[in-house]
């Protein structure tokens, strides 16, 4: 390694590779670029990540806790509050995520057209 770390994402034992997935998931990637625009509670969080279920989102958030990326605060009120927001390590991977959310987003219109010259080729091809 260039920068003297031992770990390799490229090896299959590289527990760099479960902290990835976790970043780079559907729900994971979301929940990321969502805690970047503010501190949310959990509903808040899920509204705003559109599609994503209760369980599904609580297993994000844990995962991403475990990682270091996510710091979740319960405040003892009636009812509970809990407020989740991103750990500095958390902020500087969300600032590279949002960097590819808006790449993608800024570029759909070339997707969009690059899929449908694909789909009417295969459809021209008979689906194969």
């Amino acid at each position: 390694m260039d920068d003297g770390h031992p770990f390799d994402v490229f090896s299959k034992q590289c527990p760099s590779r479960g902290t990835l997935e976790h970043v780079t998931g559907r729900w994971g990637s979301l929940t990321i670029g969502a805690l970047y625009e503010e501190t949310l509670r959990f509903n808040e969080l899920r509204r705003r990540v559109d599609g994503v279920s209760e369980k599904m989102l609580s297993q994000t958030l844990q995962a991403l806790e475990r990682d270091g990326l996510v710091h979740r605060e319960a405040q003892l009120t009636n009812p509970p509050r809990v407020d989740y927001d991103l750990t500095p390590l958390g902020r500087a991977v969300a600032e590279r995520l949002m960097g590819l959310i808006q790449l993608v987003e800024g570029r759909m219109p070339e997707v969009l057209a690059a899929r449908e010259r694909y789909d009417s080729v295969r459809v021209g091809r008979g689906g194969r």
